[in-house]
């Protein structure tokens, strides 16, 4: 991994590659020592509304620019592309333990693991992969049993509590305490940018009846909901046992960086995907 410029962001890095791959990391994950990136829209190859870097094989996008944008970007993160493992992305809160067997599903255009929101390993050298274009991306890392995970948390996945699925099954499944777990919330639509309908707010309401609704709710004239993805997504975590202190809340919003990130709101819907990715 050659780098040649980099600039932060609060405690967010952009980082320019040596092959001109732009992309983010962040300061808690970095200063444990673990490998991961979060992709921008800059360094690739594709084209028109896909333009450059998406790293989704499900937009209508060409095969192979997509494949060499996989390439581009994990040659400037550190990683073989060919062992990526993708998750399906379904607005679940369904986990999947990854092993040594399931090193590159989804790397050849087909599915990821099958219904799977949120990815788990132990093993190292196996780079977990989720896609982002305004959802929440989380990020998880317990430097003392050495296990990682992925996961994808839209509204959907945020309101059934993702972020505590995901600690649950750490401390369940892969004997993780959660004073030691780190939990990055990663680049996405922000409260100022994340208009919603009143049953998608009362569904938040039903979920944090017993915290603040001020916190993540600000009704608006019209009858409709500003919503505080980043404060959900905290409070999610911190209620689950993971440390104020060990959680990074987002510097960077998808919808008010459209030069920089992709956002499915500010397009229309007419655009790839960006990818997180964490590996051992």
């Amino acid at each position: 991994m050659d780098i040649n410029k980099s600039r932060k962001v609060g405690r967010t890095t952009i980082h320019t590659a040596e092959n001109g791959v732009v992309y983010l990391t962040f300061d808690l994950l970095e200063k444990a020592g673990v490998r991961h990136g979060f992709s921008t829209r800059k360094g690739g190859v594709s084209k028109g509304i896909y333009e450059s870097m998406n790293l989704s094989f499900h937009r209508g996008d060409e095969f192979e620019n997509v494949m060499q944008n996989h390439r581009l970007f994990a040659d400037a993160v550190g990683y073989d592309y060919r062992d990526t493992v993708f998750s399906d992305q379904i607005h679940s809160t369904k986990i999947a333990r990854v092993t040594v067997e399931d090193k590159g599903r989804g790397m050849m255009g087909e599915k990821g693991i099958p219904e799977m929101d949120g990815l788990v390993t132990d093993v190292p050298g196996i780079p977990l992969m989720t896609f982002y274009a305004d959802c929440v991306p989380l990020l998880f890392y317990d430097p003392v049993h050495g296990v990682i995970g992925a996961a994808h948390a839209g509204w959907r996945g945020t309101v059934t509590g993702m972020g505590k699925c995901m600690v649950d099954y750490l401390c369940d499944n892969m004997g993780c305490k959660r004073e030691d777990i780190l939990a990055v919330i990663g680049p996405s639509i922000c409260a100022d940018c994340y208009e919603v309908s009143g049953d998608v707010a009362e569904q938040f309401f039903e979920a944090f009846q017993e915290k603040n609704h001020g916190d993540i709710l600000l009704k608006k004239e019209n009858g409709a909901f500003m919503l505080d993805l980043w404060k959900a997504n905290r409070l999610i975590l911190e209620s689950s046992g993971v440390k104020s202190g060990h959680i990074q809340s987002p510097d960077i919003c998808t919808f008010h960086n459209p030069g920089l990130l992709i956002s499915h709101r500010y397009t229309g819907g007419r655009r790839g995907n960006m990818a997180a990715v964490i590996m051992l």
